[in-house]
């Protein structure tokens, strides 16, 4: 299985993923030229997408897919409410609605994790195919002790790092927004992915990708040092850590 995030922010965000028989999107929160050349650039064909998992409604991880579902008719996976609430926004498309949180695309199996965020239905995955899985959760405010089990030791994790506190209280923000972005359904600061990250990661564990970072509240840097000083303070190791960024791909991803 190998993966590229095609792009990562507050902007827009879209993850593929591939294996031996299928690929697949999570989420499309960009325009569909900008998928579509990525996706050349990596030598895959639209055509060739065959399912679109949905993490939410939100534009920055639906913009373009109204018009690529026109265009290349992949299916799209969603529980009944992010279904409904697609519904108002694209009249039309083929889609597989799973009631329960454990499911197969192709050589894929998907298992779904609720999220804390301020939009219904929102959800992160886990995927695995063979004896290789990734995780796959942004936008949300906190994670459930109930997860952290099937949380732990997988090989791949892109994980939200949204944002610096510090920046965030003493940017531009007004107060209101600066309370939503901390509340439990927000976004994870720095510390937060950290922690989190720091408690999941095992043995199997080769690469974290941090994710969703703000424009204005965080940097690279500051991402990168919170997780490496949290992962040295609890003498824990991960050999490849990068930042996703916005409209820009990471390379293939071996999981």
């Amino acid at each position: 299985m190998k993966v590229s995030v095609l792009s990562s922010g507050s902007k827009g965000n879209s993850v593929l993923v591939k294996t031996d028989n299928t690929k697949i999107l999570i989420d499309l929160g960009v325009t569909k030229s900008y998928i579509e050349e990525k996706l050349e650039e990596l030598e895959v064909d639209p055509n060739e997408i065959k399912a679109i998992l949905i993490t939410h409604t939100h534009v920055d991880h639906i913009q373009g897919l109204k018009v690529f579902l026109k265009k290349y008719h992949p299916k799209l996976y969603v529980n009944k409410v992010i279904l409904s609430l697609l519904h108002e926004y694209i009249e039309d498309f083929d889609y597989e609605l799973y009631e329960t949180p454990n499911f197969n695309i192709d050589d894929i199996e998907v298992m779904v994790i609720k999220t804390s965020h301020d939009v219904k239905g929102s959800v992160g995955f886990i995927i695995k195919n063979e004896n290789k899985s990734l995780v796959y959760i942004t936008d949300t405010g906190y994670i459930n002790n109930k997860y952290f089990n099937v949380l732990s030791n997988h090989n791949l994790y892109i994980m939200e790092s949204n944002h610096d506190i510090k920046m965030l209280m003493n940017g531009k923000y007004p107060f209101h927004l600066k309370q939503r972005i901390l509340s439990d359904k927000g976004h994870l600061s720095n510390d937060d992915a950290s922690f989190y990250l720091s408690e999941f990661i095992g043995n199997n564990t080769n690469t974290i990708i941090l994710a969703h970072l703000s424009d204005d509240n965080n940097t690279y840097s500051k991402a990168l040092d919170t997780l490496t000083g949290v992962l040295l303070s609890k003498n824990k190791k991960v050999d490849n850590i990068m930042v996703a960024k916005q409209k820009k791909r990471t390379d293939w991803i071996e999981v």
